[in-house]
């Protein structure tokens, strides 16, 4: 094969391992969802306990990134300074805390496909809070996008089989928490020069996580537990649990890393709706048809955002590579007067 076979060997190859990236993220976050469902649902394995179940999570994660950094040097730690802990890194932690356990709480009142519907007002979230914070600019364009994906999310929401006001409270409250957390990305970390990848995050972030829901659990469900003498911990269940929770965390480092973040984004639209379908076929619960025009209302809102997104960056990287072009041009035209000025004060010099 010549020079054209190996370059479409190569292209195809890249398709692949993005496939796989893909299907590896969406296989990870089905499970962790649909396992974390089956612990804390009261109809099969029955342990409600969303805060205990998070803190087992963080403190898992946090021990095997902490082996990962410090004993096998997977990646390298950011450099970071005392203040900018406590005023960055602890901030993000005491969010993404509160974002967990509401959000497996949830868990306990709604069924998945109802939960993934309710997800899909994170754009929402995101881009209010952003301009609430003077982090995006306000576009009426982009607001009517947003009520758009809010009136789907309501129409799914009226159509509901299993509605529980306290279970949609929980969701709306995790959901307000984690976009809070992600424009504090920015602002606290971001703008500051610091990337976190997910395992470095976790190594930072994680602990700080444990910490803030220590509090809570001494005073909700300690006392619980303490009484519930019939409870053994299951290794088996609640290891396998925070493994898929923490490979989870590896499989958004490469499918970020290896593809782009807007792909993270169109991979997480096909695994709602095979949530939606297994919670449907599998796990039995209703799935009404207004329930699915309002989150196809809201999935269309959600599609035409990321395209704008993906449309602005494009343009983007476009002025940038003028930008750079001009930069070039100019160096060379520089160049060339250079080596006419020298070539007259030579023909000066004969």
């Amino acid at each position: 094969m010549g020079k054209g076979g190996s370059l479409s060997d190569g292209v195809l190859k890249k398709i692949l391992l993005s496939y796989t990236y893909v299907a590896i993220w969406i296989f990870l976050s089905f499970t962790v969802i649909v396992y974390n469902k089956y612990i804390l649902d009261k109809k099969m394995y029955n342990w409600p306990f969303p805060i205990s179940l998070t803190m087992i999570h963080m403190s898992f994660c946090a021990t095997l990134a902490f082996v990962l950094i410090k004993v096998f040097k997977v990646v390298e730690p950011v450099t970071m300074s005392r203040d900018l802990y406590l005023s960055s890194v602890v901030p993000i932690g005491a969010l993404y805390s509160l974002s967990l356990w509401l959000s497996n709480s949830a868990y306990i009142y709604l069924s998945v496909s109802f939960i993934q519907m309710l997800k899909a007002l994170m754009p929402v979230a995101v881009y209010s809070i952003g301009v609430l914070f003077k982090k995006d600019g306000f576009k009426s364009d982009t607001m009517i996008n947003m009520l758009s994906i809010s009136f789907g999310v309501a129409i799914a929401a009226y159509g509901e089989a299993r509605f529980d006001t306290w279970g949609v409270m929980l969701q709306l409250g995790a959901v307000a928490f984690e976009a809070t957390r992600l424009v504090m990305i920015q602002i606290l970390l971001t703008s500051k020069g610091i990337t976190l990848n997910p395992i470095t995050s976790l190594y930072y972030v994680a602990p700080c996580c444990f910490v803030f829901l220590l509090l809570p659990w001494f005073f909700v469900e300690m006392p619980i537990l303490r009484e519930s003498s019939s409870f053994h911990f299951d290794f088996v269940i609640f290891g396998t649990n925070s493994l898929c929770a923490f490979a989870l965390n590896l499989a958004v480092f490469l499918l970020v890393g290896k593809t782009s973040a807007l792909t993270m984004n169109v991979a997480g639209v096909v695994k709602d709706w095979l949530l939606i379908a297994f919670s449907w076929s599998v796990i039995k619960d209703t799935v009404t048809p207004i329930n699915l025009f309002g989150y196809g209302l809201a999935f269309l809102g959600v599609g035409y955002y990321n395209h704008s997104k993906l449309q602005a960056l494009k343009a983007k990287e476009a002025q940038k590579k003028i930008g750079q072009g001009d930069e070039e041009t100019g160096k060379l035209l520089e160049e060339r007067e250079g080596e006419v000025g020298m070539g007259k004060r030579s023909d000066s010099q004969n």
